[in-house]
């Protein structure tokens, strides 16, 4: 019987931002990860926040990252409960007040992760040419 040694004993690996209550995640993890990737496009947003209300567009009840850059163009990204993995949208608004884009967002992805999320809203907005000629 061979035992290991207490110094090559394996360390439990730190929980992922993921698998953190949805409020705490978004506001610790997702929220900060938004503002750094959207400044380092040169980009930082006016704002950005979590609130719970109704969804752009096609009304129900949902969880929204609100996001605002240059005072003119503003995206919600919708969670449709308080999961990661729930059913997400993304509504833009560009230049006027009310949301001129709905779509789905991450529809076929089986692990949603931090990183997918922002890179996938990043290379969104980069496609409505918010952060740069394309």
């Amino acid at each position: 019987m061979s035992s290991t040694p207490p110094d090559q004993a394996t360390k439990p690996k730190p929980p992922k931002p993921e698998d953190k209550p949805f409020e705490l995640f978004m506001n610790e993890d997702l929220i900060p990860g938004i503002t750094d990737a959207l400044s380092k496009q040169g980009f930082p947003p006016v704002q950005i926040n979590l609130s719970q209300g109704s969804r752009p567009v096609a009304g129900g009840d949902c969880w929204m990252i609100i996001g605002e850059i240059n005072n003119e163009r503003k995206f919600w990204l919708c969670f449709d409960n308080d999961k990661i993995t729930s059913s997400k949208t993304l509504a833009i608004s560009d230049y006027c007040p009310e949301p001129s884009i709905l779509e789905s967002f991450l529809i076929d992805e089986k692990r949603i992760t931090k990183a997918l999320i922002i890179s996938r809203l990043i290379q969104r907005l980069n496609g409505q040419k918010w952060l740069g000629a394309n």
